[in-house]
């Protein structure tokens, strides 16, 4: 089993870290603001069957940005991950998305269609697909006020609560009463410049519905209830497909990344 090598780009306002391991048809892993390390235990067991590539996005862990009050909306990533892609090889790739990389993917899927062969979605976190949409919407605020008020634990506190996710940073680590500097700085860039733009994000339906690639959303078989979960269930409505369960919960693809793994490969087609 190789072991990933490391790759920098530079795209507009911002220089994206990389890695690649594997070999096969292009795999691109996407979370946010999950990065690299995040896939670390599932990236070598998809490498067996694909060339895997996952990306730290702009602002967290070893991507830079220029401006660090630019706000994470998702049709940027999506032009982020866009010319990962392009660097690698050009040919329409395989993305599965987490999280807010799932947003990303959506919005890969609508902006760059001839870039991808499947999107799966695992749990975006959409609140605006909601029946509750305006409850949630208020809950999102509510949690963005709290860092704004009172600050990192007490913000990450206020996601858990709203969330149902007993892992609170979507890195892997629960938030730490007394959080590290580097803890403080990927919660600023995620409170302050991810929650809102991509917990609001709208997808573009009829564009997806339109889409050659195939569009697969999924949720976790261990989180069903809790507030990404609704948000795929509510998507795969939206889109009239089947919602695809898959191991774990939020972040299955870490406590349960064999037969995670798995699961993910028989949906790509």
């Amino acid at each position: 089993m190789s072991s990933p090598t490391s790759h920098t780009l530079r795209v507009p306002g911002a220089c994206l870290y990389y890695e690649l391991q594997g070999a096969g048809p292009v795999l691109m892993l996407v979370g946010h603001p999950m990065g690299c390390s995040g896939f670390s235990t599932i990236a070598p067991l998809l490498g067996e069957d694909y060339t895997v590539v996952a990306c730290d996005p702009r602002g967290f862990a070893r991507s830079t940005i220029e401006n660090p009050d630019q706000d994470a909306e998702p049709d940027l990533l999506a032009d982020d991950v866009r010319r990962v892609l392009e660097a690698i090889d050009g040919t329409p790739a395989h993305v599965f998305g987490s999280s807010g990389g799932a947003v990303t993917a959506l919005a890969l899927a609508v902006r760059f269609p001839e870039h991808v062969r499947t999107i799966v979605a695992h749990e975006p976190p959409l609140a605006l697909m909601l029946p509750d949409a305006r409850s949630a919407q208020a809950d999102i605020q509510e949690v963005y006020d709290t860092y704004r008020n009172d600050g990192t634990a007490a913000a990450w506190q206020r996601f858990a609560t709203f969330s149902g996710l007993d892992t609170v940073s979507q890195a892997g680590d629960s938030a730490p009463l007394r959080p590290s500097a580097e803890m403080v700085a990927t919660s600023q860039r995620f409170f302050l410049h991810g929650l809102l733009p991509i917990a609001l994000y709208q997808p573009d339906l009829p564009a997806l519905g339109r889409t050659k690639a195939n569009v697969v959303v999924a949720g976790g078989a261990a989180s069903k209830g809790q507030f990404a979960q609704r948000t795929a269930v509510a998507l795969a409505e939206r889109l009239g497909t089947p919602l695809a369960d898959f191991p774990g919960g939020h972040t299955g693809f870490a406590s349960d990344p064999g037969e995670f793994a798995s699961v993910l490969r028989s949906v790509l087609v």
